[in-house]
């Protein structure tokens, strides 16, 4: 008998501490990964959020309007030479350079990367806004002589994370263009 409870009694000993190796894991050390990873991913999406917006900037001040085609947003980064200059060049004033792109989480600019959200690879969504203003002329008798409608598009972008990382812009609002709803 005396051999049988020494044998009971290790295995016992072994299964409550496999029992609480696995409570600890599952309670203090996966969590904490999970935030950890979790921070990353909010990181690193305003960050391609923010070079996103930098590259609207750029857009509108050569086209005067914002896109809402991100293929064409990263094809006009990649090839413009307005962009390259922007990016090389230094501010005549202070020798700082005048680069409006930020480093990635992994220390450099990739603009491949930027078009995707790091958590879900999903794109990112543009939209821009579209207004139409009509504006009627009359004669004096009342006799209407010609409807002007004059279509705006592009006055105001916003740019939003597919993960719900955050937002930069606002379609409806002057006051929220290139702003990001994090800062």
């Amino acid at each position: 008998m005396k051999g049988e409870a020494w044998y009971l009694h290790t295995i016992l000993y072994v299964i409550i501490a496999i029992l609480v190796f696995v409570l600890i894991k599952v309670a203090y050390i996966d969590p904490s990964e999970i935030i950890e990873q979790e921070a990353y991913y909010k990181k690193e999406s305003r960050l391609r959020m923010s070079n996103l917006r930098s590259a609207e900037r750029l857009w509108q001040i050569k086209y005067g309007k914002f896109t809402d085609n991100l293929d064409s947003l990263l094809l006009f980064v990649k090839n413009d030479p307005s962009v390259k200059k922007a990016v090389e060049g230094k501010d005549s004033v202070t020798g700082k350079p005048t680069n409006p792109f930020v480093n990635l989480t992994v220390g450099t600019f990739e603009l491949d990367s930027i078009a995707r959200s790091p958590k879900s690879q999903a794109k990112y969504t543009l939209q821009v806004d579209t207004n139409e203003v009509v504006d009627t002329i009359i004669d004096r008798r009342g006799k209407i002589l010609k409807i002007d409608k004059i279509t705006t598009i592009g006055q105001r972008y916003l740019i939003a994370c597919p993960d719900g990382y955050g937002t930069i812009g606002d379609v409806r609002s002057d006051a929220m263009k290139n702003t990001a709803s994090w800062e």
